[in-house]
């Protein structure tokens, strides 16, 4: 009985001591074998390991040699200028020096992420510091975090760490930059908006110049043609006038004196007072009858009017046209040109003389006036001024 409990703690004895001799390295792992606390060996490769029985002599550290990652969330940073920003950025690292992690932080993972923050925070300070507003938002973004990754890697070499990335998460604005940014970008839009109107405006002038330089020389050139088409058409005028006065200057006193009365009394209501003896009253005073006109005996003038008419003129069509009444009381107004057309129309054809149709009788004697067309006054207020007989 006693033999067979000797071999059990013997064996009991040799299970532990086995046990605590072999110890065991993953992938993800590194290994540091301590004796009383001094490091003696540094294990790098995964594997089956031996080392002295129990941890009273031999202890071993493990440390993670995997990509690691550390998050820095919400920092304020101050820019060249100073305005600030809310900044979240994250570093990405691995153990590369065991001996040297144990050394500088005792291998705890807590106290390097302390160590790891406080150099980030000041490397992405002194980046963002040398920087104006406008450069965390640009293309030198990346730049930046490059010259972030430098700073701190040269730091974490001390203690065993390997710096694989700096990256910048978020920039955000204060609030206060914030507004100020938008007050900013508004004049600035505000600023442009007023640019572009401004040299709208001066096209818009310029186009205007133009276009009233090219009125003023249409209405110009306009203006030139018409005084010269006009001053041809008085020329003409006064050439037929002059003309026609030579051909019979009995009948064209009588025509202008007969156009004198119609424009002075068309409309009816208009009171003269004049002298009896006034040159106006000249065919007033014959009694209704017309007076005598010479044969004319020059040649027909031609104003561009067709030929002559086969059909003899009826000689009481002129006195329809020169009765009195019609004239003094302005009655068929409205159809004056067309008298006034065809009174001219009938005067040249009378004015032709005996060689208008060879074979025909000449046109009659145009009939007296009578009683009834004498000369009507009206009842309408006296206008103070004295009419002149046209010439």
């Amino acid at each position: 009985m006693n033999r067979l409990v000797i071999a059990i703690v013997a064996l009991v004895i040799a299970g532990y001591v086995l046990l605590s001799s072999v110890f065991i390295v993953n992938e993800r792992e590194q290994a540091l074998v301590m004796r009383f606390g001094e490091i003696t060996r540094e294990i790098q490769e995964p594997g089956l390991y031996f080392k002295v029985p129990t941890d009273f002599v031999e202890t071993v550290m493990y440390i993670d040699k995997r990509l690691l990652r550390y998050d820095l969330e919400r920092i304020r940073l101050q820019v060249s200028g100073g305005q600030f920003y809310i900044v979240d950025a994250f570093i990405t690292y691995r153990i590369t020096d065991p001996t040297r992690f144990r050394q500088t932080v005792l291998g705890s993972l807590q106290l390097a992420e302390q160590r790891i923050a406080t150099r980030l925070e000041s490397a992405l300070r002194a980046v963002y510091g040398l920087r104006e507003f406008d450069a965390a938002l640009s293309e030198q973004r990346s730049e930046m975090m490059r010259e972030a990754s430098d700073l701190v890697a040269s730091d974490m070499t001390e203690l065993g760490i390997q710096v694989a990335d700096v990256r910048i998460l978020v920039t955000d604005l204060t609030p206060e930059v914030s507004q100020q940014t938008y007050e900013r970008m508004q004049a600035e839009r505000n600023a442009e908006a007023a640019l572009i109107r401004a040299r709208g405006q001066e096209q818009a002038q310029i186009l205007r110049a133009i276009a009233d330089r090219q009125a003023v020389e249409i209405v110009s050139a306009a203006n030139r043609d018409s005084e010269i088409i006009r001053g041809e058409g008085d020329a003409e005028q006064n050439r037929l006038f002059a003309e026609a006065y030579s051909q019979d200057q009995s009948f064209f006193e009588f025509y202008r004196s007969m156009e004198a009365y119609r424009t002075a009394l068309m409309d009816g209501n208009t009171t003269m007072v004049l002298s009896p003896e006034s040159l106006f009253f000249r065919y007033f005073g014959s009694g209704g009858e017309l007076p005598e006109f010479q044969t004319p005996t020059a040649t027909p003038i031609d104003i561009g009017v067709e030929g002559l008419t086969e059909e003899p003129i009826d000689s009481t069509q002129i006195d329809d046209l020169l009765a009195t009444d019609s004239l003094v009381s302005g009655e068929g107004a409205d159809d004056l040109e067309t008298q006034v057309q065809d009174l001219e129309s009938l005067i040249e054809s009378e004015n032709l003389g005996p060689e208008v149709l060879e074979g025909t009788e000449a046109p009659a004697t145009p009939a007296p006036l009578t009683d009834e067309t004498a000369p009507v006054e009206t009842d309408t207020a006296p206008v103070e001024e004295q009419a002149v007989p046209a010439q």
